[in-house]
């Protein structure tokens, strides 16, 4: 099941902060290397994550620009979830697409399951489909 946010901002990985994760690298060929991006429901504002196989990310939300570091599951679970944990360690402290800024620090975990293509994934708050933000589209060649 593919959902579109019904509404508020993708960046649940990107939420208040206390204490930064160190990063862990991944294997070269994990699925959520690469870049991606999600569009909100109303079509006005887009965000962009690189993301690295050191564990680190990049995100551009509006014009926010801010820095994570992850770690997410080598393989999904039984029901087709990686566990990530994002943790925000540096922001511009200009707005993202939701009007707020983020604030570096605090933890948060999420469960991404990838469509079977491999192009597209949506992040949960639990191991099911009941609070899912999404879809998060691969971005191919040179893009942000």
């Amino acid at each position: 099941m593919w959902m579109r946010a019904a509404g508020g901002c993708a960046l649940m990985l990107l939420e208040i902060a206390a204490a930064a994760a160190p990063a862990a690298p991944l294997r070269p060929d994990h699925p959520l290397i690469g870049t991606w991006r999600i569009t909100l429901p109303d079509g006005l504002c887009s965000e962009t994550y690189r993301i690295r196989a050191d564990g680190t990310t990049l995100v551009f939300s509006h014009e926010e620009i801010a820095e994570s570091t992850f770690t997410i599951s080598d393989q999904p679970d039984k029901d087709g979830f990686y566990e990530e944990t994002d943790t925000i360690i540096k922001d511009n402290g200009k707005l993202d697409c939701s009007g707020k800024v983020t604030k570096p620090g605090k933890p948060v975990t999420s469960y991404l399951q990838f469509h079977p293509s491999g192009n597209m994934f949506v992040m949960c708050v639990e191991r099911s489909f009941d609070r899912c933000i999404g879809p998060f589209i691969r971005v191919r060649g040179n893009a942000i």
